[in-house]
Formats: structure tokens, sequence, C-alpha cells
């Protein structure tokens, strides 16, 4: 197996968007490209080992949410020798642009895919329908999408009445439905919690095969920020590149859950709505214990100093 663990010095935490892009785009174009798709995508490419980690991700939420302000796979070049290509959006686009399809059509047709052992395909809600989407372009590999959404055709999924601008895209030509660009797919891993009924409602149109629903209860609408908390994302990811990445594994990494505040809260939340006062009392309890405060303190308060109240 080839390693090449890329150097990458990098200093991009602070920076304004065009500063960022200025600094991604020197990165890359050292280490393998960088391309523009049209006024609204973005591709950067690192060239390391022959495991290949294909992201998607949206600018915004890369400055605000990642490490360091880094693209999520700068850090697997730097410290697992992977290849990475790196599609950017500027906007909530799901990606769906003549540009980016072309540069799909592009490295399908050059082979690009076929010189790598390995390949995962990894995104969160338009990012992982887009994940899903591109796919195709190499069949056998891995998707791991976190709550994605299937289609936004309202004749496929008109009950899902957010993102109502981006309808006016076409979801009916290439890269289009999610759920059949992943039939060459060798797994597809669909994390999303069941709780939130729309992302629910996606999850289950990916009825392949090959699909491995991974549900995770309580977890919230921001499933993949919870997975930073608990330190399981980037484990995740790992797994599913070795193919290592099943069911089993997926519910022991969430157990790591129980120490997490939001899924605490959400708990509480359905306990007292069901009348579990008692059980309430007890997660409240546990997690003041471990340092938690604010909600379980003042909720634990409150049903003590007035056992009858509805919370």
């Amino acid at each position: 197996m080839v390693l090449n663990h890329l150097t990458l010095e990098t200093s991009l935490e602070g920076l304004d968007k065009n500063d960022w892009f200025s600094q991604i785009d020197d990165i890359c174009d050292e280490h393998g490209f960088f391309e523009h798709l049209g006024p609204a995508h973005f591709a950067g490419f690192l060239e390391a080992g022959n495991k290949l980690f294909v992201t998607f991700e949206n600018v915004d939420q890369i400055i605000a949410h990642n490490k360091d302000a880094e693209p999520r796979g700068f850090a697997f070049a730097r410290n697992d020798g992977w290849s990475h290509l790196a599609l950017f959006s500027v906007s909530n686009s799901w990606f769906r642009d003549r540009e980016v399809y072309d540069l799909f059509d592009r490295l399908s047709d050059d082979g690009f895919f076929d010189g790598f052992e390995h390949i995962l395909f990894h995104g969160t809600g338009a990012a992982g329908y887009a994940a899903a989407a591109f796919s195709v372009a190499a069949p056998g590999a891995t998707v791991l999408a976190v709550r994605p959404q299937a289609t936004l055709d309202p004749a496929i999924t008109g009950w899902d009445k957010r993102f109502f601008d981006q309808r006016r895209q076409s979801f009916s030509t290439r890269y289009g439905y999610a759920p059949d660009m992943i039939e060459a797919a060798s797994d597809v891993f669909i994390a999303y919690d069941p709780l939130q009924s729309l992302d629910a409602m996606h999850a289950v149109l990916f009825r392949n095969p090959n699909v491995t629903l991974l549900p995770c209860r309580f977890m919230g609408g921001q499933l993949e920020q919870a997975f930073e908390r608990m330190e399981i994302h980037d484990v995740m990811i790992s797994l599913a590149m070795d193919h290592k990445l099943d069911r089993c594994r997926f519910n022991h990494l969430l157990r790591a859950r129980k120490y997490d505040e939001g899924y605490a809260s959400a708990v509480v939340t359905s306990l007292l709505q069901q009348g579990h006062r008692k059980l309430a009392k007890l997660v409240c309890s546990y997690m003041l214990l471990r340092g938690k405060q604010a909600f379980f303190e003042d909720t634990l308060r409150r049903l003590n100093e007035q056992p009858s109240l509805e919370l």
C-alpha cells in the first residue's frame, strides 16, 4: 500500500473567504490541482497515497465549524497519507451545476478513479446528497453520508418543504436522484436521526441492498456536530475507508452519546413528555456528576421544587 504523508503547513483560521480560498489554491497547486467550477463551486486535489477521500463541503461551514478551518480531508492527507479530492460550494447548492458534472465526467473518462485502491465519498446534508450522487463516477467506492437528501425534486419529495429556493434546480438530469446513483457503490452508510422526520423520510429512500442505515435516535438535526462533540466522526471515516464500518461498530462508537450534553438533554425532554419524571431526574443527576450544568441543573431544580410541574 502506497503511503505519502503530505506536509501541509496551513494557517487558515481567522481568514476571510477570499484569503481562505487563496491559501487553499496555493496548497492544492503545490500538491495536486485547484479548479474553478463556475461561480459557485471549486475543486481541489491533494495527491498522496492510493486511498482517495472525496469530500463535499460548504466553505462557510468549513470556516465556521471545522478544526483549524481546514477542509475535512486535509488531516487525513497529513496524518494518514490519503489523497484528497475536495469539492467546495459557496452556497447551499446541492452541487447541481453543469461544471461539477463536467468535472466528474472528465475524471471518470480519464480513468482518474481507477488508480486508487480504496475510495470514500463523504458529505453532510446537501453535501451528503452530492457524495451519494457523484459516487456513481467511481464504481466500487464507499459512501458515508450524514443526513443526506435523496433529491429535492418536488415530484418525489414534495413533502419536504425545506430548501424551497433550491427546488428551482433540476434534479432529473445527470447525477440527479441519489438513491439511483449508489447502485455501483460497494457500501453506502446513511446516518440520520429517526426522530427528525424529514431527514428520516429521505434516508429510507436509499433502499439498495448495499445500504446500511445508521439511525442515531435523539442526536438531532445537526448530527455532524454531535459526531464532532463525541469525537467519533473521524473514526467513522477511517473505518469506512478501510471497509471496517458496519452497524455493530457504529453502535459501539455511538455509546459515547451517553456523555453528550445534546443527546442527554433530548432524552430528558422526551422522558418528561412521556411523564417519566424519575428517569428524567436520574439523567439530570448523572450529567451533573459529570460536570454538565445549565439545562440539567435547572430542570432538576424545577422537578424537585414542583414535583407536579409540567416541563
